[in-house]
């Protein structure tokens, strides 16, 4: 599958923290995905008058690791909170895995930026992890023994178990994250939107965070991720995303991740990693 542009730029068509998790970075073999996980059509969003997105489609194909980039103010963040039904657009629609995003269907786990997080409310690190598990519980059920080890387990994969009585606010912010990783892997979505997993973190964190990514992906789930540094989507991402309110490019890294492509995000602001061909 190729990857798509909204222009002719480029060559569009496109630690040791858990014992289970590689603390490789190498690039894994890009799927070849068949079906739209997300499918976003004629999408513009607007603050009053400023149009922060204009007229974006956008196929996210299930089973990848997609990065979303783009210079601050391009509508990144908007992108993930109109998946969710967050702003309500001016026109277009966003399905997820063919039907309209509802928080009922449990298809979408969400990870927000680190900043927009009250970390002052009182409660320990496993039970903002038992949060995940809520939606399969219904208004009436407490969460009881299998969700506790559900949530236990999802400390595991993070490398967090060791700090699951302590109180969220008392954590580095690197353990924070680590922390709505979990609780996103307890949720056990089809789909996961990430914004800034990455913002803040140690090198530790960073790498234990893309370790589980890479074993979302590896299970065959979605994974949409907001991220700033260039210098590591090609080692990180087998699909990317370049946005500055319109849609630039979408695809493979390899294919639309091209000096041509962040130039036209980026404008003169582009730094081009020295990995990426012209």
């Amino acid at each position: 599958m190729t990857g798509t542009s909204n222009n002719t730029r480029g060559t569009d068509s496109g630690s040791g923290l858990s014992p289970s998790l590689s603390l490789t970075l190498s690039p894994s073999p890009a799927p070849c995905p068949t079906s739209g996980a997300i499918e976003i059509h004629d999408l513009t969003v607007a603050y009053g008058e400023k149009p922060v997105l204009w007229d974006v489609d956008l196929t996210v194909p299930a089973g990848v690791l997609m990065a979303v980039v783009g210079p601050n103010g391009a509508g990144k963040t908007t992108l993930i909170k109109a998946m969710l039904g967050l702003v309500r657009p001016i026109s277009g629609e966003v399905l997820v895995l063919g039907k309209p995003y509802s928080p009922r269907s449990l298809t979408v786990a969400y990870v927000p930026q680190r900043g927009t997080v009250d970390w002052d409310f009182p409660t320990t690190v496993l039970d903002v992890v038992i949060m995940g598990t809520y939606g399969r519980l219904g208004w009436f059920r407490r969460p009881g023994v299998k969700e506790r080890a559900e949530a236990a387990a999802a400390l595991g994969r993070v490398g967090m178990e060791d700090f699951a009585g302590r109180q969220i606010g008392q954590l580095s912010g690197g353990q924070q994250q680590r922390v709505f990783l979990a609780r996103a892997l307890a949720q056990d979505a089809s789909v996961y939107l990430m914004d800034e997993p990455f913002q803040g973190v140690d090198a530790v964190t960073e790498r234990a965070i893309v370790d589980v990514l890479r074993d979302l992906r590896a299970r065959g789930r979605t994974v949409l991720v907001v991220h700033h540094d260039l210098q590591t989507v090609p080692e990180y991402f087998d699909w990317a995303t370049l946005l500055n309110v319109r849609k630039i490019a979408t695809g493979r890294t390899a294919e639309v991740f091209t000096a041509e492509n962040l130039r036209a995000a980026y404008g003169d602001r582009a730094v081009i990693p020295a990995a990426v061909t012209s």
